[in-house]
């Protein structure tokens, strides 16, 4: 038997086949609903459509891949928000920032204030689509082909859109942090960008929530001396404390 909330799903799925996004207030318009009517939906499973970055978009996972940001999108929220609000305190004004893949990049846009002008460089369709929302934010997407698993774009052929930036900041987010392995992350598309934007950036920001302590996976972005700053929401054990200060990593915490 239908429900209200399948029903809502069912015509927001419909919609979508007719553009690649839909805003979350013209979809409470198109339902004749509330905007958190249209959020709560969205946060129980088994939904054919997710919500990124304001934008509902269909769901990932009707593509093939290993690794899906709408799973990954409501995981350590809290963590997430409280790690944000230090990050974004980091942006002075006129600063230019380069913007990571990963779901806890649009937790920091969203604490970024309305009225700081900067300028944002970013690769990845979720952290566009938040950037896009701040008014004083002039914002640069680099482009190419587009990963629906991870929401990310990767250049095509040898020029990057970096090659021409150099960011006062680049806020690198990982899915693990290992005193040994050092920073990974789930997908190797990802590490031509990260690695261009440690590259370019005068300060080089490793942000990852405590649930990402001792894990290791596949994608080694590089070792833990390779970033200026370690932004996260709760201190890792005293081994990798004692590292960070042995090597003049400060820890950043709420």
């Amino acid at each position: 038997m239908e429900t209200r909330r399948d029903e809502r799903i069912n015509k927001l799925a419909q919609a979508l086949k007719r553009t690649d996004k839909l805003h979350l207030k013209d979809a409470a318009q198109l339902l004749g609903v509330s905007e958190m009517t249209i959020r709560r939906d969205l946060t129980e499973p088994a939904s054919t459509v997710v919500l990124l970055g304001g934008y509902i978009v269909s769901d990932p996972k009707n593509h093939a891949g290993h690794y899906f940001i709408s799973d990954q999108h409501g995981q350590n929220a809290a963590r997430k928000q409280r790690l944000a609000q230090v990050a974004a305190g980091l942006i002075a004004e006129n600063d230019t920032v380069f913007f990571d893949c990963g779901t806890t990049l649009p937790y920091i846009v969203d604490a970024i204030p309305d009225t700081l002008p900067f300028t944002a460089i970013c690769c990845a369709m979720n952290t566009f689509l938040a950037l896009k929302e701040k008014p004083a934010c002039n914002v640069i997407l680099s482009g190419g082909e587009f990963h629906a698993d991870n929401a990310l774009f990767t250049p095509i052929g040898t020029h990057s859109i970096l090659d021409d930036l150099c960011p006062t900041l680049a806020f690198i987010s990982a899915a693990g942090i290992d005193l040994e392995q050092g920073a990974t992350c789930y997908n190797i598309n990802e590490l031509a960008m990260k690695h261009h934007a440690m590259l370019r950036a005068r300060k080089r920001v490793l942000v990852a929530d405590s649930s990402k302590y001792g894990k290791v996976l596949p994608a080694r972005i590089g070792e833990l001396r390779g970033f200026d700053l370690l932004v996260s929401d709760s201190a890792p054990d005293a081994a990798l404390q004692a590292w960070l200060a042995q090597h003049n990593i400060p820890l950043h915490l709420p």
